[in-house]
């Protein structure tokens, strides 16, 4: 298990956003995370191809990017060509496993890892085919849309059977969580087996953020 720190720019400002990757890059942050919106998946919209295109190589953190849209299939090539390193798209996004298992293929052609997501409503029965395939599962403990959402404790169930069959299997696969990340869920997602911990409002826009990382992990 590790104990990785995603930033989620979704918190950022996004006036001065070099110096927002610059902050937490400097504090030690090992990923970068970009939430993609369509406004179709779910109903905002947020960062664009475009944003990570722009700003992918000014830093050297991973490039994790959650593309929360109705077309994954399309939308997975184009960021992974945008710098991403890795892109996570939604399992309730595509028609069966077998559809993901293509986007997945063509993801690490690109040299791109590839994510799975599943919502709070989705079980994790519905990923288990992949996971000899994917780099990352990505598990969301808030509905995907917006930020600043309460914690879902439904999501430690998942986090703890996540581990276990990637411990047994010995899959080459890090789970990471998104949605209510704080001081209090890290510490309940990390004894799960959590590896990566989304945060944005957690982090942003506060004076003491390099602790607040500190405690995440």
């Amino acid at each position: 298990m590790n104990n990785f720190v995603a930033p989620s720019l979704l918190a950022a400002d996004k006036t001065k956003l070099l110096d927002e990757i610059k902050l937490v890059e400097n504090e030690g942050c090992e990923y970068l995370h970009w939430d993609v919106m369509d406004g179709v998946f779910v109903p905002n919209t947020s960062y664009t191809v475009e944003d990570v295109s722009s700003f992918a190589k000014k830093h050297k953190m991973i490039n994790d990017v959650h593309i929360m849209v109705a077309n994954p299939k399309e939308e997975a090539i184009k960021f992974a060509k945008a710098g991403a390193d890795i892109v996570t798209f939604h399992i309730e996004a595509v028609n069966c496993p077998v559809c993901a298992g293509k986007i997945i293929n063509s993801l690490h052609a690109l040299n791109c890892k590839a994510g799975i997501s599943i919502k709070p409503g989705t079980k994790v029965k519905a990923i288990e085919p992949l996971l000899d395939k994917v780099d990352l599962v990505l598990v969301m403990s808030v509905e995907p849309g917006k930020g600043g959402q309460k914690f879902m404790p439904v999501a430690l169930r998942k986090i703890k059977k996540l581990r276990r069959l990637i411990d047994k299997n010995n899959y080459n696969c890090l789970i990471e969580v998104d949605g209510g990340i704080n001081n209090e869920t890290a510490k309940k997602c990390r004894k799960c087996g959590a590896d990566i911990l989304v945060a944005g409002s957690y982090l942003f826009g506060h004076e003491d953020i390099k602790e607040r990382i500190q405690t995440l992990r």
